[in-house]
């Protein structure tokens, strides 16, 4: 029987509940699951790469058909470079659809074998984002539930002294 691997891509600036929910159920589904962190050069992170990708290895290790790493380029090089069949990506919105399905379809496009698998996040994480996580923080809200302990602690130290400016 053919074993499945499939790469979940994001910039996980920060991880997120969501995040994990869907590294935790695509873990059930794919006989390997590569999480990897984009190098984007058109966002200003809070955390670096090497950061974010430590965070999600530390918050994933009980999943043991899951592997952390990181990537730059396109996406259909990695899933390539990585020999995967599978994409996946998490869908909150209609506005996360047409996205998705543009790059979907882009990527089928450079890659005719690579599948693209959306998967919808559990109930109580399907308005969250990394984004709004970053301003809920900034303006000294409470993100406890939204984000795993680990990445919370990791953000109060990254902007002790920093927060609210």
């Amino acid at each position: 029987m053919k074993k499945i691997k499939a790469i979940y891509p994001g910039s996980f600036d920060p991880p997120t509940n969501g995040h994990l929910d869907l590294i935790e159920r695509g873990s059930r589904i794919f006989d390997e699951l590569v999480v990897a962190v984009l190098h984007n050069r058109e966002k200003e992170p809070l955390f670096t790469v090497a950061e974010r990708q430590q965070m999600l290895e530390e918050t994933s290790r009980r999943f043991k058909n899951v592997r952390v790493t990181n990537f730059h380029g396109l996406l259909v090089d990695f899933v390539e470079k990585e020999k995967a069949q599978a994409v996946l990506r998490g869908i909150r919105a209609i506005s996360d659809y047409e996205y998705e399905l543009q790059m979907a379809l882009m990527n089928r496009r450079l890659s005719p074998g690579t599948e693209t698998i959306f998967m919808m996040p559990a109930d109580q994480y399907s308005f969250l984002s990394s984004r709004l996580v970053k301003e809920v923080f900034r303006n000294k809200g409470s993100i406890t539930g939204l984000v795993p302990t680990l990445v919370e602690q990791r953000m109060r130290a990254k902007t002790s002294g920093k927060r609210g400016k």
